[in-house]
């Protein structure tokens, strides 16, 4: 059974066209389950390992080991984005991921096992991701209404950092966590029938000689237009997430204790979610791809504000500008899908979602490092440093590569 024929996306678009779309709202409500699923999941694995362990350690490791498999999986399966048709592979990793959960409901499950089984679901995540990502753009056309369906797809991942947790921590009050684990089983499984039967199916996107074999990858990584965007896209982010990744020693510094690592972990999601509301509704096309590599080279100049040994809520401020300069995405969105070639648009968004989570990992891994040797608001404020350096080389490249974006532009009339 197939959903119908998508409507067309007037030229003018915004959120609320964008959402009268069907085989979005299927693809943006299976997002929300999907989401959901990973959060109570990610919540009642640490908890469920620590009851077997009694191993803070442990209990951290199995957060950890969801990041860790996010480059094997982006690396090795991203060709299957572009080689099966996109509505296949989506409800295969959404059942690879429900069976995954399900073993770990199982009473005998051990803690190795467990980890072993996060590790499976992390290996599909990426390649989910990309497919979703690419099916957007089929679904919505490469243009404006791509642009801000992609902003709503992060607005609801910022979101599940604000409430996600808090929602998770409260359903272990009532269930155990291996029943919990049967919510997430249930979420995948809904995930899966609503792709199935809410979105039409198409032909799989490569041609063979391009889909085949690592050659794709290796076509995406020597365009130095698409290489360049996809540093964009992950070397900011490398150092956005130091403030999160010391969030608990900085709130112990300045003695705010647990309420104050609640606001530090929110503020950074809470800007970043109002920038993209705004940019989104009040922005034309045009606006948002020419702020772009301004608000890229001040993305993380807030942060050299911790050099001043802020308060509390100074450091909130600090952390609200930072999120909402990442309002640069939405146009960048827009010149990644432009200048990737249509047959490999699928493993493009893998290899851009698996880097993007590898490279958050790799950026908290070392602020924990450099705050244990310079202290956290050094740290932080090196970040400042050295991302607005790298952000400013990076802008500078994308000025260098844009003539070919532009000749693309002037072929497609957009």
């Amino acid at each position: 059974m197939s959903a119908p024929p998508t409507a067309p996306v007037a030229p003018r678009t915004g959120y609320r066209h964008v959402l009268a779309v069907p085989e979005f709202r299927a693809l943006f409500a299976a997002h929300v389950l999907s989401l959901l699923g990973t959060v109570v999941s990610e919540i009642a694995l640490s908890v469920l390992v620590y009851d077997l362990t009694a191993s803070p350690l442990m209990s951290a490791l199995a957060f950890a080991v969801g990041f860790l498999p996010y480059a094997l999986g982006g690396t090795l399966l991203a060709p299957v984005a572009d080689r099966f048709p996109a509505r296949r592979v989506l409800v295969v990793c959404d059942l690879v991921c429900a069976a995954c959960v399900a073993v770990m409901v199982v009473p005998g499950a051990g803690v190795a096992v467990l980890l072993a089984l996060r590790c499976g679901v992390a290996v599909v995540s990426p390649v989910f991701s990309g497919t979703r990502m690419a099916t957007l753009a089929d679904v919505l056309g490469d243009g404006d209404a791509f642009v801000l369906g992609r902003s709503l797809i992060r607005i609801v991942s910022q979101s599940a950092l604000l409430v996600g947790y808090g929602t998770g921590g409260l359903l272990l009050t009532v269930v155990s966590p291996r029943h919990a684990l049967l919510i997430t089983v249930g979420t995948f499984l809904a995930s899966a029938a609503l792709l199935r039967f809410g979105t039409r199916r198409r032909p799989a996107r490569g041609r063979p000689e391009r889909a085949e074999g690592g050659g794709g990858t290796r076509a995406l990584l020597g365009d130095r237009r698409v290489l360049v965007l996809l540093l964009v896209f992950w070397v900011p982010a490398m150092f956005l997430v130091f403030p999160e990744a010391l969030a608990a020693p900085y709130s112990h510094t300045l003695g705010a204790g647990s309420t104050g690592l609640g606001l530090l972990m929110c503020a950074l999601p809470v800007g970043t979610i109002a920038g993209e509301l705004f940019a989104g509704a009040r922005l034309g096309a045009a606006t948002r791809e020419r702020i772009v590599l301004p608000l890229l080279c001040l993305a993380v100049v807030p942060y050299l504000g911790y050099a001043l040994a802020p308060g509390l809520w100074p450091s909130l401020l600090l952390l609200v500008l930072a999120g909402a300069c990442s309002a640069y995405t939405l146009g960048l969105d827009q010149w990644f899908v432009r200048a990737v070639p249509e047959e490999l648009r699928g493993r493009a968004m893998t290899l851009l979602s698996a880097g993007l989570m590898t490279i958050q990992g790799v950026g908290m891994a070392l602020a924990g490092v450099v705050a244990e040797v310079m202290g956290v608001r050094a740290a932080v404020a090196l970040a400042g440093v050295a991302g607005t350096g790298c952000c400013v080389v990076l802008a500078v490249g994308c000025r260098v590569t844009e003539s070919r974006d532009r000749a693309a532009r002037d072929m497609t009339g957009r």
